[in-house]
C-alpha cells in the first residue's frame, strides 16, 4: 500500500465569537424554553440541552427562544445538533414587525451522531431574535451541543474548529484528516490520508451556501510531487452537478512544487458566484504510485470580486413581467408576423381575465382579430448568459376551438443562430391559466423565445400568457426549500388554519371544478391544476356560514398585508368576508368583504391592517340564495409594510384598542 497524504496547515487566529453563542457547559446562556410548548433541558454531564417526547401524545412541539442579536455584518450561526426518531429541527429569524418567523434552516433527518448545520446571516439592518423549534413524535428526541455565532462567511475556514463545517466525502481509504505534524509549534494540524486504489480521489467538502453570494474566494495550499495528482476547486449545486473553478496544474495559476526544504504557500484566488445555494468541493485525485502532498489552509471569502473587470453576477429578475405596466424587456421583430397583443378584460361571467389580479394585462396570440393559417408569433426574452441555472415559470391560457395542441413553445436562440426547442404545451386544459415550470442551463449565451403557432385555423384558437418569473437555480432545488409560514397556497394542507367550530359550514380543500355546475372554480390560482378552499354550496342552507381561522399571530406596530385570491362565480353567490379576530370584544373587526357574483376570474385581494396585539384573521363565506353560490380563496400571502400595488386595494387600520382609524373603503 503506498502512502498519499494530504496534509492541512491550521491557522492560530480564531473568529470572534458573538451574541447568541454558547456551549451549554454549565448553563443555557441566554436562550429559554417557550412555556407554551415542551420544554428543553440541560444535561450538565453531556454539556448539551436536549427535548424529548415521552408523553401519550402522538405529537409535541418545543421551542428555544435565543437573545436579541443587533448584528450588521454578516456572520455565521454554526450549530451541533442530533436528531433520534421521528422528529424536525428548524432555525428561524424572528424581527420585530413581522407576524411570522423566517425559517432558515430546516431538517429531518435522524443521526447516529452529531452533526453540523452552517447558516449563513445576511447583513442586518435591525435586530433580529434566533429562533429553535421541534417538531417532535412519541419516542423522538432533539438535542444541541453547541451554538456559534462568528463574524465570518461558512464557507471561510481557518481550521482552528474541527473542519469548521466541512466535511469529508465518504472514501474510507483517502480522506482529509486533521493532526499533529512533527516539525510544526503544537498549535499547527495537518492531515494524512492513504490510498489502495489507483485514482482514489479525497473530497473535502464546505457546507452548502444558504443565501445568494458572489465574490473572491482565497485559500493557500503547498504540493508536492505535484505530477503525480490533480488538486482542484469544484462547486457542486443541490442536484449534485458541478463546476469547476480552479486547477493547479492549469498554466494562468500559480504552481510550485514543494519539498520539506522549502516550504512554499501557494495563494489563490477564484472569482465565485453562487446566487443559489452550493457547495465547495476541494478535490485531491490519486493518478501515481509516487504519492504526493498537498496542504490546504486559510479559506477566506470577500464580497468583492479578485478581478475588477469580472461581469457582475446576473440577476435574472429582469425577464420577470406581468404585463400590468408595458412588455418590460419583451420585444417582438416586425417582420410581418402577426404579433402578441397585450390586452385586458373586464370581470365577467364568460372570459377569464389575467393571472396576476384577474382584471389585470396579460399577452394574447392567435385571436380572432388576427387567426390565419401558417400563424406564428414570437417575443423575445432578455438575453441569459451561459453556465448558470434558471428556473422559468410562466402561466398560460388556451381558448377557442377544441384544437389546442401545441400551440405554444419555448425555444432558446444561440448567439450563432442555431435554436433549441426546451418545452411545448401538452395541456388541452382550456379557460385555466395553467402554470408551466422548467430549469434552464445553457453552455452559450442565450435568449429565451415563447413562439405561438397556428397551423391550420380548425386546429388552434386563443393562447393567454402571464407572470413570467425567472429564479437562479434549478426548479427541483427550489421547489425543495423551506415552506414559508405566512404563505399558504393550499397544496400540503390547511398551513396551520383550522374551523371554526361554532360556525354552520366548512371551508373544503378541491382540486378541479366544484360538483355543482355553473358555480366555483375550473381549477386553482396557484398552478391551475392544485388544490383551493371551497364552500360547497349544495351542502349549506341560505345564510349558513363557513369561518376559517388563522393561527394566532404576534401584532406588530408596524402595518401589515394580507394578500389573497378569491373566486365568487355563481348566479346565487353570497358574501365573503375578511375579519380582524383580537378575542378582547365580542364582535370582530370587519376588514374587507365582497359580495355577489364577481366573475369566473380569481381575483386578487389586498388588505393592509395594523394591530399590535396577539390576533387571528378570519376568512368568512356566506351561503347565498341558491346552489350556485360556491365561494373559493386561495394563495393566502402575508407581508410586512402596507401592501403595494393593488387594483383591489382595501385598507383598515385598526388601534390596539380595537378602534377603526380608517373607514373600510
Amino acid at each position: 500500500m503506498l502512502p498519499f497524504y494530504i496534509l492541512s496547515f491550521i491557522a492560530t487566529v480564531e473568529a470572534e465569537l458573538l451574541l447568541g453563542s454558547c456551549s451549554f457547559d454549565q448553563s443555557t446562556c441566554s436562550y429559554t424554553s417557550d412555556p407554551a410548548f415542551l420544554s428543553w433541558n440541560l444535561d450538565p454531564i453531556g454539556h448539551f440541552i436536549t427535548v424529548d417526547m415521552q408523553t401519550q401524545e402522538t405529537l409535541g412541539k418545543a421551542v428555544l427562544l435565543g437573545p436579541d442579536v443587533d448584528q450588521q455584518d454578516w456572520s455565521c450561526f454554526r450549530m451541533v445538533y442530533q436528531i433520534t426518531g421521528n422528529a424536525s429541527l428548524q432555525v428561524q429569524k424572528r424581527t420585530d414587525g413581522d407576524s411570522f418567523d423566517h425559517v432558515l434552516w430546516i431538517t429531518q433527518s435522524p443521526s447516529e451522531s452529531w452533526l453540523i448545520a452552517s447558516i449563513d446571516l445576511q447583513n442586518a439592518t435591525e435586530p433580529f431574535q434566533v429562533i429553535i423549534e421541534s417538531q417532535l413524535r412519541k419516542g423522538s428526541s432533539v438535542s444541541i451541543f453547541e451554538i456559534k455565532i462568528s463574524d465570518k462567511y461558512c464557507i471561510e475556514c481557518d481550521f482552528e474548529e474541527p473542519q469548521c463545517g466541512y466535511r469529508n466525502e465518504n472514501n474510507k481509504y483517502l480522506t482529509w484528516l486533521m493532526g499533529k505534524a512533527e516539525d510544526t509549534t503544537p498549535d499547527d494540524k495537518t492531515d494524512s490520508t492513504d490510498t489502495k486504489s489507483f485514482q482514489d480521489v479525497a473530497k473535502l467538502v464546505s457546507p452548502m451556501t444558504t443565501v445568494p453570494m458572489s465574490g473572491c474566494l482565497s485559500f493557500i495550499y503547498q504540493q508536492h510531487h505535484s505530477g503525480d495528482h490533480l488538486f482542484s476547486l469544484f462547486s457542486r449545486d443541490q442536484a449534485g452537478q458541478y463546476q469547476e473553478l480552479w486547477r493547479a496544474d492549469l498554466p494562468e495559476n500559480n504552481h510550485l512544487d514543494w519539498n520539506p526544504e522549502a516550504r512554499v504557500w501557494i495563494p489563490v484566488q477564484v472569482d465565485l458566484k453562487a446566487p443559489y445555494p452550493i457547495e465547495l468541493v476541494f478535490e485531491v485525485a490519486f493518478n501515481s504510485p509516487h504519492g504526493g502532498f498537498v496542504v490546504l489552509d486559510d479559506i477566506t471569502f470577500s464580497p468583492d470580486f479578485c478581478n475588477a473587470d469580472t461581469e457582475p453576477t446576473f440577476d435574472p429578475s429582469v425577464a420577470n413581467c406581468n404585463f400590468e405596466s408595458g412588455f418590460c424587456q419583451y420585444t417582438q421583430t416586425l417582420t410581418g408576423d402577426p404579433l402578441w397583443r397585450k390586452v385586458s378584460i373586464r370581470p365577467n361571467i364568460y372570459s377569464v381575465g389575467d393571472h396576476t389580479t384577474g382584471a389585470g394585462s396579460f399577452l394574447l396570440a392567435n385571436s380572432r382579430l388576427n387567426l390565419q393559417s401558417g400563424y406564428v408569433s414570437r417575443l423575445f426574452g432578455p438575453p441569459l448568459p451561459r453556465n448558470q441555472k434558471y428556473c422559468l415559470k410562466f402561466f398560460y391560457f388556451l381558448r377557442g376551438i377544441r384544437g389546442a395542441d401545441q400551440v405554444l413553445a419555448v425555444y432558446l436562440y444561440y448567439i450563432d443562430g442555431t435554436k433549441e426547442k426546451i418545452w411545448t404545451q401538452n395541456e388541452k386544459i382550456r379557460n385555466i391559466w395553467i402554470e408551466a415550470e422548467l430549469s434552464i442551463q445553457s453552455q452559450k449565451n442565450a435568449q429565451m423565445v415563447f413562439i405561438s403557432t397556428c397551423k391550420n385555423v380548425w386546429s388552434c384558437g386563443s393562447v393567454g400568457l402571464d407572470d413570467i418569473k425567472v429564479s437562479s437555480g434549478d426548479c427541483l432545488a427550489l421547489a425543495s426549500s423551506p415552506s414559508i409560514p405566512s404563505q399558504c397556497n393550499f397544496e400540503a394542507g390547511f398551513c396551520g388554519y383550522s374551523q371554526d367550530k361554532a360556525d354552520t359550514g366548512d371551508w373544503i380543500l378541491a382540486r378541479g371544478p366544484t360538483p355543482t355546475s355553473y358555480t366555483g372554480p375550473r381549477g386553482d390560482h396557484t398552478t391551475g391544476v392544485g388544490h383551493y378552499l371551497h364552500i360547497e354550496a349544495s351542502l349549506m342552507l341560505p345564510g349558513n356560514k363557513a369561518r376559517l381561522l388563522s393561527s394566532s399571530l404576534r401584532g406588530s406596530r408596524e402595518p401589515q398585508c394580507l394578500q389573497f385570491y378569491y373566486h365568487m362565480y355563481g348566479s346565487g353567490t353570497g358574501q365573503l368576508s375578511v375579519y380582524l379576530h383580537t378575542g378582547q370584544d365580542n364582535e370582530d373587526k370587519l376588514l374587507w368583504h365582497r359580495y355577489g357574483e364577481q366573475g369566473v376570474s380569481w381575483f386578487r385581494a389586498s388588505i393592509t391592517y395594523q394591530y399590535d396585539q396577539q390576533h387571528q384573521i378570519v376568512f368568512e363565506a356566506m351561503r347565498g340564495a341558491s346552489v350556485r353560490s360556491d365561494i373559493a380563496i386561495d394563495d393566502v400571502v402575508f407581508e410586512r409594510g402596507p401592501c403595494r400595488e393593488s387594483v383591489d386595494d382595501n385598507i383598515s387600520l385598526l388601534s390596539p384598542s380595537g378602534n377603526d382609524i380608517n373607514d373600510i373603503q
